[in-house]
């Protein structure tokens, strides 16, 4: 099955060898000028080819499919001030089956649909609200994931005052829940409210952000500790973190983010952290350039989690976790000790090639690792199944060519003493072609 939707990939790539085929691109100029920069047309199409084996280390089946995604957007600016924007996503899995979950599919629905009031001039107060595709920081624990066939939404308010120098921001969101067959929509039940504040510039060139949220989530929004009639049977975790980047010395980067949680699990009292941190270089040999980061991250766990009084294992809220413990998204920012290298040699400005690794360990032996949605995997409650997870590596290229993008990767999972002794063991494979093009 593979080799078929290889060729559909690569008989679809063929027109981007002409830019007289690029009517989208045409189209969506002669909008906006038309318009007089008032509207503005946005499409995507993505077809993404995937081979999965190995998946759940050993308890799951392969997966071989194709999945497809068509977004088209329309915005309208009136005024300076004012904005109103909406889209509409769909999202197929041609070859997965009958039984393809909500995570691969959800035939049209209503994507984005918001407005925004800006700011007269750059100080003042601004505002969003509906259905938006949101980002904060480096979308560790709020963020919208854009690899996978469905990217996350959210239902918001926030209301923002803008100055030189400085963004102080309030809010309130709660993640649309797909729902195949249905009108998709947020269970308000789970929802973050809080402030997040930039202040770019600060020093030197130095950003900080710091923030504090408040993660709520009841039965109805998907809190599974247990039905109790003491009350108990919710999440309330407060979240106080902060995150400086900039220019480092000799030509570097660096990036540092903590993040602090207290409040309750359930019946349990809940104290975690977490934090962050990479350096990043560009190099040039022979006239190319080659990207290169290191980082280290870190989320605390349970030492003992059949302790029902006490919770350690550290909230990632709505985090956008691709690329961030490897290509293949299997893990989540909970529970571990993760380090990372990722080299990237820019053949031409088009064309980039990349090779990424990393390692994992538990960071308490007796609570387990958490997929990228923050679900359990598999847990050792006697602690004997060792601390060593495994190791990631993978390769992908990406080549560039105006609105349309292509790429292929693959990468191998090689198991650790903790998942040989608590799974099959056998390690995932993946192996993707994908084409994109977008406006």
């Amino acid at each position: 099955m593979f080799s078929r939707v290889l060729l559909i990939a690569t008989l679809l790539s063929v027109p981007a060898g002409a830019q007289d085929w690029d009517w989208g691109g045409r189209l969506a100029d002669s909008v906006s000028e038309f318009s007089e920069s008032k509207l503005k047309l946005s499409f995507e199409f993505r077809g993404m080819y995937e081979e999965r084996t190995g998946n759940a280390f050993g308890k799951a089946v392969d997966i071989d499919t194709a999945l497809l995604r068509t977004r088209l957007g329309l915005s309208y600016t009136p005024f300076r001030w004012l904005k109103f924007s909406a889209m509409g996503q769909d999202s197929r899995a041609p070859f997965y089956g009958s039984n393809a979950p909500s995570t691969v599919r959800d035939q049209a629905d209503l994507h984005e649909s918001y407005f925004e009031l800006f700011p007269e001039k750059k100080t003042g107060f601004g505002m969003t609200a509906g259905r938006m595709m949101l980002n904060y920081g480096e979308e560790r624990l709020i963020g919208t994931p854009q690899w996978g066939n469905l990217s996350r939404t959210y239902d918001h308010t926030r209301v923002y005052y803008r100055a030189p120098g400085a963004q102080i921001s309030f809010l309130f969101l709660s993640p649309a829940k797909i729902r195949i067959g249905e009108f998709n929509r947020p269970v308000l039940g789970d929802h973050v409210w809080g402030t997040y504040n930039s202040f770019p510039n600060l020093y030197k060139k130095n950003l900080v952000e710091a923030y504090f949220l408040r993660h709520d989530q009841n039965r109805p929004g998907g809190f599974t500790g247990g039905a109790r009639k003491d009350g108990t049977d919710k999440l309330a975790v407060n979240t106080l973190g902060f995150r400086v980047a900039g220019p480092f010395a000799m030509g570097a980067k660096y990036s540092v983010e903590a993040v602090g949680q207290n409040g309750m699990v359930g019946p349990a009292s809940h104290h975690a952290n977490a934090w962050f941190s990479s350096l990043s270089k560009s190099f040039t040999i022979k006239k190319r350039t080659v990207d290169f980061s290191g980082e280290y991250k870190f989320a605390s766990g349970t030492h003992n989690p059949l302790d029902a009084k006490r919770s350690g294992t550290f909230d990632q809220l709505y985090a956008a976790n691709h690329d961030k413990f490897g290509h293949q998204d299997i893990f989540g920012w909970r529970n571990l000790h993760n380090v990372r290298s990722v080299s990237t040699f820019n053949v031409s400005k088009q064309f980039a090639l990349s090779a990424m690794y990393d390692s994992y360990w538990l960071a308490a032996v007796r609570d387990g690792i958490y997929s990228g949605s923050g679900k359990l995997i598999v847990r050792s409650t006697t602690g004997t199944a060792g601390r060593h997870v495994g190791q990631d590596t993978d390769f992908f290229g990406t080549y560039k060519f105006g609105h349309f993008n292509f790429g292929a990767g693959m990468g191998h999972f090689f198991t650790g003493q903790f998942l040989n002794k608590a799974t099959p063991g056998v390690g995932p494979n993946y192996f993707y072609v994908f084409h994109r093009y977008s406006l």
